[in-house]
């Protein structure tokens, strides 16, 4: 069934509509993700804060008592030296407990018998060592056999560690739902992406189908018209308008193909300029990044004319000069250099390359180079006949021993980048520093 102008135009608007769609739910999740990060910040920050008041209370206690036990036993006043100040300093813990947990009401009761017990102790404290300055020992030592300080420190002990458990959960719950909400945007993000690619597919498709049978239906004129010189100009005339007009409309497309994930970088970038999260603003200047990466592909591939092979020669030092500027943007001072050798390769390979060498030169700026100076070498060349190699030097504080830092997301970034080119990863410390190499057959062997 031949293709009309209108049904061109109406599925053309429907499509983008739904890419449309598609972009606002990536751009309103990650907005939404960033608000509950921000405020699980500041709900962690306030548990922390009354776990770490717990705790140095429990502590302050604790030395205290220590103190108390020691000038009970020998009788030396030295013991008594940090008595004093672990009891200022208990009181002052407490007073910080009952504002920060004012608006609990669920702690209301428990504050209560804690601030009781907390008082009874310092008090049976200062009364056996009253007893014992005043040369009445033996009631002092009764006073504390009597075990009447030991289980009002457990009792406050109790207490403390059900403030301290309930900060934990609390902490912990918090953590697991931003684990699921980042599971949640990454989803809606695939799932985004994949209608936007479907889309730009299916007006692709649609105008290319035009297209060819706005030249079918000029070649049939041609045919039924060839008696009617006049009337075969004028509509050969016609149909080459309508060829240029659907021509133009596919350099159009193309062009937007092209810059569509550009686009969707710089809403990245604007997306982690409105996050206050370090964390968020960290992670979507990374994903900036591997977009980047991705997109510079394409660019080659519209500006070279080329749809099958992308020059490393040319399309490396775009992305890592890409990398530079957004490194000085953030004021990171660490600097790139590099070496790239004559070499073309697939596209998918071109890609899988420029998110290797990405992520390795972030993961240096973030993890070598603390203090954001410092070189990093970035080289290509080929290591014999059917391999070649990709590698990435710093001089930083090396990977040392221990878990992988960060997400981890980078490292399974890498490795599936390393399994798509049937390649080998390498890390090696340099001491210093780290040098990251990724072995990959030749573009004539893969």
């Amino acid at each position: 069934m031949p293709i009309s102008v209108r049904f061109v135009v109406r599925s053309t608007i429907l499509l983008l509509a739904i890419g449309f769609l598609a972009l606002l739910g990536i751009v309103g999740s990650t907005i939404w993700l960033g608000e509950r990060a921000r405020i699980y910040s500041s709900d962690s920050n306030e548990v922390r804060d009354i776990r770490i008041a717990a705790v140095e209370l429990r502590n302050a206690v604790q030395s205290a008592e220590s103190s108390q036990r020691g000038f009970l036993v020998a009788g030396n006043e030295i013991y008594l030296a940090p008595y004093d100040n672990a009891k200022a300093s208990a009181l002052s813990h407490l007073d910080r407990l009952r504002n920060l947990l004012s608006t609990y009401p669920e702690y209301g009761a428990l504050l209560k018998r804690l601030s009781s017990t907390v008082s009874d102790k310092i008090s049976e404290m200062d009364q056996t060592i009253g007893l014992k300055r005043n040369l009445q020992g033996d009631l002092a030592l009764g006073l504390f056999n009597s075990n009447r300080g030991k289980a009002l420190m457990d009792e406050a002990h109790v207490f403390l560690s059900s403030i301290i458990r309930s900060s934990d959960e609390r902490l912990i719950t918090g953590l697991v739902e931003q684990r699921e909400n980042t599971f949640r945007l990454r989803l809606v993000s695939v799932v985004g992406g994949l209608l936007i690619i479907l889309v730009v597919a299916g007006v692709t498709f649609t105008i290319f189908q035009y297209a060819r049978e706005v030249a079918q239906a000029r070649d049939e004129v041609r045919q039924t018209n060839i008696g009617l010189e006049a009337r075969v100009s004028d509509r050969t005339a016609d149909l080459g308008r309508a060829r240029d007009r659907a021509e133009a409309l596919l350099v159009e497309v193309n062009h937007r193909v092209a810059n569509s994930l550009a686009l969707v970088a710089s809403m990245t970038r604007l997306q982690s300029n409105a996050v206050a999260d370090q964390s968020a603003k960290a992670a979507l200047r990374e994903t900036e990044n591997r977009i980047f990466a991705i997109s510079n592909v394409h660019k080659r591939l519209y500006s070279s004319g080329a749809t099958d092979s992308v020059s490393l020669q040319e399309y490396l030092p775009s992305v890592l000069d890409q990398l530079q500027i957004s490194m000085q943007q953030e004021g990171q001072g660490a600097s790139l250099r590099y070496t790239i050798d004559p070499m073309d390769v697939a596209t998918d390979a071109a890609i899988n390359l420029g998110v290797v060498v990405t992520e390795w030169v972030t993961n240096a700026v973030k993890y070598a180079y603390p203090n954001n100076h410092g070189e990093i070498r970035i080289t290509l060349k080929p290591v014999s006949n059917d391999r070649a190699e990709l590698s990435v030097e710093d001089d930083g504080l090396g990977r040392g021993a221990g878990p992988i830092k960060g997400t981890g997301l980078g490292s399974r970034l890498v490795d599936a980048m390393a399994t798509s080119l049937r390649a080998q990863v390498l890390y090696t410390d340099n001491h210093p520093g780290t040098i990251a190499r990724l072995n990959f057959p030749r573009p004539n062997h893969m």
